[in-house]
């Protein structure tokens, strides 16, 4: 059963929770969207929009609010959110996940499922997180990752600032250009801890780990080649699943930097799922085919 095609008969609007595609920008969903529903409503100036970005290498909810739901996009987006996490230890990239390559290695044998499951009452309750970055944020009216590709390609290339460290100027540039964020951490468990001696000489078994990270053959055809997927499966990192409930506006790069430091070591997202946001939860959401056949001829 689809949508009427008049708008008229939604006066609120329509919100739908979208699990949204691995490589697929929160873009990528609602362009797609909204053509969809522009031609199904015969509505030119129909505004779609969403309630609170993901990012590209990320899956699982996102609110897509189309005509008068987007005035409630706000206050969709400051409900608290719930994630599925998969953090490797041992190895940090630029943008704390698998969109840049590893940078930089760490011990890492030292780390157990009992020393991940002590450190993690520490980040619980109120706190100050510094956004990575790459990421949305806005700094002085321009966005964290503009800034960041271009420190990136300076640091890439060679270029360093007479009497620093090349090595430590991009971490440093970093940490000055944002400012803390307050968020909010209620709840954090660990689901399962897997020690690197025991993931094979490639890792295969938790790079094509569906839970998190879809197998290529699951990616749809439409997926941004835009997106980089650096592989580190190979290095033999050990990983922990954590389910993080958190406030609106918390970075999980951030917290796996974060949780990284805190053992003593590194660390970087390997796959990640918002599983709830506010009342919507993933198993409950449609599919970017599911949600455009709703807006199909005929329904």
């Amino acid at each position: 059963m689809g949508f009427t095609h008049d708008i008229a008969d939604y006066p609120e609007g329509i919100v739908l929770a979208v699990d949204k595609p691995y490589r697929w920008t929160s873009a990528d969903v609602i362009r797609k969207l909204k053509f969809a529903a522009i031609k199904h409503f015969q509505k030119k100036n129909l505004k779609v929009g969403h309630a609170g970005t993901l990012d590209p290498l990320a899956t699982g909810v996102l609110l897509v609010c189309i005509g008068p739901a987007c005035k409630r996009a706000q206050e969709l987006q400051d409900h608290d959110k719930e994630y599925i996490a998969r953090i490797r230890f041992g190895a940090t990239t630029p943008s704390y996940d698998l969109e840049k390559d590893v940078d930089r290695t760490f011990p890492y044998e030292h780390i157990s499922r009992a020393d991940v499951e002590a450190a993690l009452p520490a980040f619980l309750g109120d706190q100050e997180q510094v956004a990575p970055l790459f990421s949305a944020k806005s700094v002085d009216g321009v966005r964290a990752y503009e800034l960041a590709r271009k420190l990136y390609k300076a640091h890439r290339s060679g270029s360093v600032i007479p009497g620093s460290d090349r090595e430590s100027q991009f971490d440093a540039a970093a940490l000055e250009t944002l400012q803390r964020n307050k968020i909010h951490i209620s709840e954090l468990e660990l689901l399962d801890f897997i020690p690197g001696d025991t993931l094979g000489p490639k890792g295969l078994g938790m790079t094509n780990d569906s839970s998190v990270i879809p197998s290529e053959a699951s990616v749809s055809h439409t997926a941004s080649s835009r997106i980089n997927v650096a592989d580190t499966s190979a290095l033999g990192l050990p990983e922990a699943v954590i389910r993080i409930a958190c406030s609106k506006g918390t970075y999980i790069r951030a917290f796996a930097r974060d949780l990284g430091e805190a053992l003593g070591s590194g660390a970087h997202l390997s796959g990640l799922i918002r599983s709830r946001s506010g009342s919507f939860r993933v198993e409950d959401a449609l599919s970017v085919d599911q949600a455009l056949a709703l807006f199909q001829p005929g329904t």
